[in-house]
């Protein structure tokens, strides 16, 4: 027996020893075998680290758990920069027995936790989900067909985001907090998934429209799915909205491009207060202590395909019997709510969808409102309305919980409209309506006074159903703060003329007023007065009878200041006066500060109402004239999210094609970057799209500096500019700092003392940040450098260890006047002479845009220097008496200018070269050398020159795929406002708990 219990326990032991061990014997070749599941069948960048996976086989035997920590997919082109999937953990569960016995695993169930789907769609098509890789890439890559299986028995799915982005559709939808367990057996082809969870509804919009925003969502159902036919059906699926609840029933499939759907929705449990739940402003922390009464029902379907060509048919029904809600604290209920609604489309077609709002009403506290809306079809437009109600704003406050706001007002309207609306045939509905409000009073705890007398009386009508016999006559409004007034009237009639009248009059104190409604993370100041009359048509804008507006009015500000998160700096206008006329604003007094920068202003602004009302051909034209004594550009700079990058920096603006205006500037001091300019003057031109600087002159870097150029955005992905140049006695240390292009193509003037003048013209494009892309420049100029000193220079250094001028590190250059062009963004130097170390010398060569060099330095260098050992060189060819015969040595500079490469032009030593150079005198082969060296030098300066054009060109090519990101970026703008709503989500969710979500 005890020999029975020994081999027990030892085959007990040896079990558990293996199975402790098989982790981390199987561990590679879990790794190995997935890595290459993942080469053969998936495009894409999937990115997960060996060190942050672990396995066990005791937290759940028989099973193998595998857990992953922080790994994801990204996209390649064209969606390398996004991530598909982010995961925060992710746990599998593996059948033990498959990792020992069979070659590939098994997965039992999956458990992930944190994380991000994003999935796009663009506008061709292309979506990033599509990773799979095509049959025959698969086959090329793989040279077995996989055998990887995945029978899942449990999903369980934990705080995760989902963001999808259809751009082919113009639809959007965000979820967030996504916590969902399902179960199925994903290995067959038909098979149920049960799926149960919850999640919040960030935003669902669909061209433009938000159908929902803001609402939580529960979900428990059954779905059958279908592969081979890809049929997915539900019987009896529930699903809760906020708190309201329904049923669906039905299917959809997608058998090719087309959706075909047969479902059915129903009510499920609900009450009038369920449907209050999908009201924003309802559903609320005190939602659950709301007093609620009546019932509700809700009921519909959507049978048909869905394609290119055709649209499902659908209806819905919703009845509300008597709904009554009180907040919990407040006195006065709202009541006899009676709803009775259906929206129908039994077509497919969705111009043939109707609207029968039948029956409408309820009851403010003892106020009722009631009215009705029909409308037959979206062709004609034909419909019948109406609304009528007097509401008292004080009674509101004791219905609605209103905190920290105090309102009063009384409220009449009466609105009938029957008929159909044709703007081609220049039809309305008939039409009698009349609003009226009075004694209107706001108070806010956030200032001690209110705004009173608010007050409006306006009406509009229509017998004939014709838009030329429409008249709406706002009679009278306006509203009164502190002893200071606003008033008046406006009146429109005839919709196809569009005939105008229209007053204003008074002053508003706009620090008061935000102080009334506050602007969150804004500050504003300021007194505005203004006395305006305008009386005109818009026919007579579009016939340009500019004449025939009577436009009239003077406009004030006074001790404005505005600052916000995005414009900390603040801008102040001290005063600013402006007067109207039909044929222009004038402004005739404008003293600011913009951040610690004063400016003056004045001008005028011509065919402002063809602008305006954006009549064909009609363009802004104006002028201005602007004066700074000290104006710093550096704070108007864009801020760069990057704090790895240089924190400002610039963007590609694009400029209005339909604006003609000049701009004269005068400035005593400008700061733009590091350059500090001053007595600047000039004008900028703005005319079809393109901005132009006309005779713009200021002193700098010690010099003066006068330009005229283009700045021409257009094409956002190519943006261009020109600019001619003149400078006159600038430091070439001061310039070497400020300007990248002198970095770049001479970047031996960091090692130059002096000053120098040129008259240059160069263009080419610009980069996003609105520096030139060196690439792509074209120029050509001359440039006189003045007598100048040059230290320290690494190229000097080479040439004076190279030859016997041992002690020349240092030098000083006479005047020089050289010609140079810019070509693809190579800078070429045509030959010039110069005196080096007092010997005649002469230079040409280029340096490309990456920093490469290539020139050749000629220098006669007299014999006699190299001393005795030339005499044994040339022995009994010259004697010994060498006075006046010198030495051309001819050096080639190569490399980079940091790290030069400094040869003779030919692969000699400096001795043979020195004794073939006399040699070649002697014999008269001097001429022939030459050649040969110049031949040499042009093979290399044209090798270098189509190496510096290729790199260009794919240099230009990086500037215009990034110039394609970032264009693509601006349209990506609502997508990255929900991401900022799901991390909102995402953080309310984790602080308020997973089993009681906060509603809102």
């Amino acid at each position: 027996m005890k020999k029975l219990i020994f081999a027990f326990l030892t085959v007990g032991a040896i079990l558990l020893l293996v199975l402790a061990v098989v982790p981390f014997f199987f561990k590679d070749k879990i790794f190995d075998m997935l890595d290459r599941e993942l080469a053969a069948s998936v495009n894409a960048q999937v990115y997960y680290d060996r060190n942050e996976v672990g396995l066990t086989v005791f937290q759940n035997f028989p099973y193998l758990i595998a857990s992953m920590g922080d790994f994801g997919v990204k996209g390649n082109p064209p969606f390398q920069n996004d991530t598909l999937i982010q995961v925060g953990s992710l746990h599998v569960d593996v059948d033990v027995w498959s990792v020992l016995f069979e070659e590939n695993p098994r997965l039992k169930g999956v458990h992930l936790e944190d994380g991000q789907l994003t999935i796009r769609v663009l506008e061709d098509g292309q979506a990033n989900y599509l990773i799979a890789m095509e049959e025959d890439a698969v086959e090329q890559s793989a040279p077995a067909a996989s055998s990887f299986q995945m029978g899942i028995d449990l999903i369980d799915v934990k705080n995760v985001d989902l963001i999808y982005d259809d751009r082919s559709l113009d639809y959007l939808m965000a979820l967030s907090g996504i916590d969902l367990q399902g179960s199925g057996d994903l290995t067959l082809d038909v098979y149920d998934l049960q799926l149960k969870g919850t999640m919040d509804v960030v935003n669902v919009t669909y061209e433009g429209v938000e159908y929902l925003s803001d609402k939580f969502l529960t979900l428990d159902s059954k779905i059958n799915v279908d592969l081979e036919n890809m049929r997915f059906s539900a019987e009896n699926a529930l699903l809760k909205l906020n708190e309201f609840g329904f049923g669906i029933d039905g299917f959809l499939a997608m058998p090719e491009e087309s959706i075909e759907m047969d479902m059915v929705f129903s009510g499920q449990n609900n009450d009038f207060k369920s449907i209050l739940s999908l009201v924003p402003g309802i559903y609320s922390d005190s939602f659950s202590d709301l007093t609620s009464s009546g019932s509700m029902d809700f009921k519909g379907a959507v049978r048909g395909v869905y394609s290119e060509t055709s649209f499902p048919g659908f209806d819905f029904a919703l009845t509300v019997n008597d709904g009554m809600f009180q907040y919990p604290d407040l006195p006065r209920p709202v009541q006899h709510v009676n709803l009775d609604l259906k929206v129908a489309n039994a077509t497919g077609d969705l111009d043939r969808t109707s609207v029968d709002l039948s029956r409408f009403s309820l009851e403010f506290g003892n106020q009722p409102v009631v009215g009705h809306f029909q409308l037959k079809d979206l062709l004609r437009y034909e419909m019948d309305a109406g609304l009528k109600g007097n509401l008292d704003l004080a009674e509101l406050t004791s219905i609605f919980p209103m905190e920290g706001l105090e309102l009063k007002g009384k409220l009449f309207l009466d609105v009938k409209a029957a008929g159909r609306y044709d703007s081609i045939a220049g039809e309305i509905p008939q039409l009698a309506a009349d609003f009226t409000f009075e004694e209107g009073y706001v108070k806010s705890d956030n200032y001690p006074a209110p705004i009173e007398g608010i007050h409006f009386r306006a009406n509009a009508e229509n017998t004939s159903g014709r838009m030329r016999d429409l008249l709406v006559n706002v009679s009278t409004f306006g509203f009164e703060l502190e002893g200071e007034s606003v008033s008046g009237r406006l009146m429109l009639e005839d919709l196809e003329a569009m005939r105008y009248d229209f007053s204003l009059r008074g002053a508003a104190d706009l620090a008061k007023l935000a102080s009334v409604f506050p602007l969150e993370n804004t500050l504003l100041e300021g007194k505005v007065r203004a006395a305006i009359d305008a009386k005109g048509s818009y026919e007579a804008i579009e016939a340009n009878r500019f004449a025939a507006l009577e436009t009239s009015g003077e406009l004030q500000v006074l001790d404005f200041y505005y600052a916000d998160e995005t414009y900390p700096q603040g801008i102040r206008i001290n005063e600013a006066l402006g007067d109207f006329s039909p044929e222009s604003i004038r402004l005739t007094k404008f003293d600011a500060r913009f951040g610690e920068s004063p400016l003056e202003a004045t001008g005028a602004l011509a065919n402002y109402m063809g602008y305006l009302f954006g009549a064909a051909g009609q363009a802004l034209k104006g002028n201005l004239d602007l004066y700074s004594s000290s104006f710093n550009v550096n704070e108007w700079m864009t801020a760069s999210e990057n704090t790895e990058e240089d924190s400002s920096s610039l963007q590609v603006v694009p400029l209005p094609t339909d604006v003609d205006f000049t701009m004269r500037v005068k400035a005593d001091r400008i700061r733009y970057d590091n350059l500090s300019l001053t007595d600047a003057s000039g004008a900028l031109r703005l005319a079809d799209g393109v901005l132009r600087l006309d005779g713009f002159t200021t002193r700098a870097l010690g010099g003066s500096l006068a330009f005229d150029g283009t700045y021409d955005p257009r094409d956002l992905i190519h943006p261009s500019f020109a600019m001619e140049l003149d400078i006159g006695g600038m430091g070439i240390q001061e310039a070497f700092q400020s300007f990248t292009t002198i970095k770049t193509f001479a970047p031996i003037a960091q090692h130059v003392a002096g000053t120098f003048a040129t008259k240059f013209a160069f263009s080419g494009l610009l980069g996003q940040d609105m520096l030139p892309v060196l690439s792509s420049l074209d120029g050509n100029g001359q440039i006189a450098v003045s007598e100048t000193a040059v230290n320290e220079s690494p190229l000097i250094k080479g040439i004076a260890n190279l030859t016997p001028l041992k002690d020349a590190a240092a030098l000083r250059l006479k005047p020089l006047d050289i010609r140079v062009d810019i070509n693809d963004g190579m800078l070429h130097v045509a030959r010039f002479e110069l005196q080096l170390w007092n010997y005649a010398a002469n230079v040409q060569g280029s340096t490309g845009f990456d920093g490469r060099i290539n020139y050749l330095v000629t220098v006669a260098i007299p014999a006699d220097t190299f001393g005795p050992q030339v005499t044994g060189l040339v022995g009994g060819l010259v004697g010994t008496d060498l006075s006046g015969t010198t030495i051309p040595l001819a050096i080639t500079l190569g490399g980079t200018y940091g790290r030069p490469e400094i040869s003779l032009a030919s692969s000699e030593s400096l001795e043979s070269y020195v004794s073939n150079a006399i040699k070649q005198q002697l014999s008269g082969g001097k001429a022939t050398a030459e050649e040969n060296i110049a031949a040499e030098f042009k093979a290399r300066e044209d090798s270098l020159r189509q190496e510096v054009k290729e790199k260009a060109a794919v240099a230009r090519d990086s500037v215009e795929q990034e110039a394609s990101r970032l264009v693509e970026e601006t349209k990506e703008k609502a997508a990255n406002e929900v991401k900022n709503l799901l991390r909102g989500f995402t953080n309310r969710k984790k602080t308020t708990g997973e089993e009681n979500p906060d509603p809102e």
